[in-house]
């Protein structure tokens, strides 16, 4: 299993909009997210900076990457893209963060 970590960033005054979409995520959303690997995936926020910690785990790295070209992948984009932070092709704008301690 990959662990994969990221931050996003939503609109101050987006933040119940947000839980709200994702609290009724399209099935076909889930259903390609689980197709393309994801095993369990969390996404937490932090009110007072707008920041998005994205947490998920994935079994495969080159399965996961072709998620973001499926059709329901760039549908959820630009639903999402009026509440938060995105790049020209509607795609979140997102930062990576590297693992630096784990225990199990």
């Amino acid at each position: 299993m990959i662990r994969k970590a990221s931050v996003m960033k939503v609109y101050k005054e987006h933040h119940d909009e947000y839980r709200r979409r994702h609290d009724e995520l399209w099935p076909e959303m889930e259903q390609m997210l689980r197709e393309h690997g994801m095993v369990e995936y969390s996404i937490f926020l932090d009110p007072a900076t707008d920041n998005l910690f994205a947490y998920l785990v994935i079994t495969d790295e080159e399965l996961w990457a072709r998620s973001a070209d499926t059709e329901v992948c760039r549908r959820w984009w630009a639903y999402m893209k009026d509440i938060m932070e995105t790049h020209a092709d509607d795609s979140p704008v997102s930062f990576e963060l590297t693992e630096v301690f784990r225990l199990d």
